[in-house]
């Protein structure tokens, strides 16, 4: 598996404030990875609207596929 080379860290806006985002090259596209995981407990993501979830899970690159339980289940395993 080839990763891409991190060319620049950049700060950007997102769910919880800024965030740092490493920048790099993979193939022909860009590749974004944000630095840190949310910072959510088990609690928030139980009362968080599915819009939340989604602009989530979208910022991480991660699916969004499923109802909104469905969903939820899946952010808790990835960032709990």
């Amino acid at each position: 598996m080839e990763y891409p080379m991190v060319t620049e860290v950049v700060q950007r806006g997102g769910a919880n404030g800024i965030h740092q985002v490493a920048e790099g090259r993979c193939g022909g596209g860009s590749f974004q990875m944000p630095l840190h995981y949310p910072k959510y407990t088990a609690e928030d993501y139980k009362f968080m609207p599915e819009w939340k979830i989604d602009r989530l899970l979208t910022e991480y690159g991660l699916p969004l596929i499923g109802t909104a339980d469905q969903k939820r289940k899946f952010a808790m395993g990835a960032f709990l």
